[in-house]
């Protein structure tokens, strides 16, 4: 933080500021104070980037801090007056001096938020400048400086130069600007992350997809494999036991040595390579299903990859592709399908036939049905257990059935019923009535 903006910072709060209702901390490093009037202020901590920003349209996250500095910030700030506010010794350190009252004791408490590099902290003071509490405590072998509980604190040491001052117009529109800057960081860095592990998974279902054999490579063995185990059970008479090859003529009328297994038993043999023969014939027929699906799921990530990078928001990104819990990975292995929780419900994609085949055998009748109008489309289903769906919720699952069912941003309808009124023809092909529609862009 920049030294003017910190100084026009504690010119504009002592003005707008004199009681602050609630405080808590909202991430690792960030603070929210709710001062008289509903003027929430964030303070960011953070080391090397610290902030101070206001948000438009408030969110809090649900993460909940429960340390004993999260404890104390409430003991000694919540509804509380303040005195004071200054910015300490002419540097970058900004102290609320507040008053507070429990129901049986008063509090002096000092507030110290220290946006100084290396020192940067969040420190709770009583009226002897001792640390009751602080976001990072500080030994002695990390600093010469200690931020320790129980224990007098020093002084920042103070900078030799002179700052830069700067003319600030408006400050609560700088710290609206501000944070707008961060969310556009964190959004960029949030879109990286997220593909950079879907462009993996592309490319390891890529690389499966290219090491599937093709299918007349499949038949030709089967083929091949028939045939030779059909001349050595025909050829029996002539083929002596652990003889290692045989010479025999084809049914071409040419004569070709064939190769025996060193077992001894060349009617085992024969039987083994029947087996081979019947395998790699079932493996051709099904190969073209088998990379109809591979190449849809490669297709559904990589229109999650285009999703996430129109992505406006972080609540859309985490959406569209949350971080996975630490017990959920067995649960999403026994899943064929692709899943988004909206406002308590719970939306099913189909990310290929297979899985739409899945939903439409295993959705409930009162659960809702949604696909592309006259289009081919991903299938999707949202669990209900009533007569009806709130509009937020069918807007919400138009739109995963559109973004997921075509490659270009657009005007699309989709029809939308419940699963009682759809009727399967044959694998994921339906046809549905009575139904609605709803128009959706993306």
């Amino acid at each position: 933080m920049k030294y003017y903006i910190l100084k026009e910072l504690v010119t504009y709060l002592k003005k707008e500021c004199n009681l602050i209702k609630h405080i808590k901390r909202v991430e690792n490093n960030t603070i929210l104070i709710e001062f008289s009037g509903k003027n929430n202020i964030y303070f960011d901590l953070s080391k090397g980037n610290s902030l101070v920003y206001k948000k438009r349209n408030d969110s809090f996250l649900n993460k909940d801090f429960s340390a004993p500095f999260d404890t104390l910030l409430q003991k000694r700030f919540y509804n509380g007056k303040i005195e004071n506010i200054t910015l300490h010794n002419d540097d970058k350190i900004i102290r609320f001096y507040v008053n507070s009252k429990s129901s049986y004791k008063h509090f002096s408490t000092v507030l110290q938020l220290e946006f100084t590099g290396k020192h940067t902290n969040i420190i709770i003071l009583d009226e002897n400048s001792c640390v009751l509490e602080a976001l990072r405590h500080i030994d002695g072998f990390s600093s010469s400086r200690i931020v320790k509980v129980g224990e007098f604190l020093e002084e920042v040491p103070k900078q030799s130069f002179v700052p830069k001052i700067e003319k600030v117009d408006d400050i609560e529109e700088l710290l609206f600007d501000t944070f707008s800057v961060k969310e556009q960081q964190n959004i960029s860095n949030l879109k990286k992350q997220k593909t950079i592990q879907l462009e993996k998974n592309c490319r390891k279902l890529d690389k499966l997809l290219n090491s599937l054999p093709k299918k007349e490579d499949l038949e030709s063995e089967s083929k091949e494999l028939y045939e030779k185990a059909s001349l050595i059970l025909n050829n029996l008479y002539q083929i002596k036991p652990y003889q290692e090859s045989v010479k025999v003529y084809n049914y071409e009328g040419l004569e070709v040595e064939l190769k025996l297994d060193s077992n001894g038993n060349p009617s085992l043999y024969a039987n083994k390579l029947f087996s081979k023969a019947k395998k790699a014939k079932k493996k051709s027929e099904n190969i073209s299903l088998e990379k109809d699906n591979l190449s849809q799921k490669e297709l559904f990530l990589k229109r999650m990859i285009l999703n996430i990078n129109n992505a406006d928001s972080i609540d859309e990104i985490e959406f569209l592709y949350p971080k996975k819990q630490k017990n959920q990975t067995k649960t999403k292995k026994a899943e064929p399908y692709e899943t988004f929780f909206f406002n308590g419900y719970k939306i099913m994609l189909g990310s290929d036939e297979r899985s739409n085949i899945y939903l439409l055998k295993n959705s409930k009748a009162s659960d809702f049905w949604f696909h592309l109008k006259d289009k081919n489309s991903s299938h999707v289903i949202v669990q209900n257990s009533k007569k009806t769906l709130h509009i937020d919720v069918i807007y919400k699952a138009a739109e995963i059935c559109a973004k997921f069912s075509v490659d270009f941003g657009g005007n699309y309808l989709v029809d939308f019923t419940q699963r009682r009124n759809v009727k399967v023809q044959s694998g994921a092909n339906v046809l549905y009535n009575p139904y609605d529609t709803i128009s959706v862009k993306i």
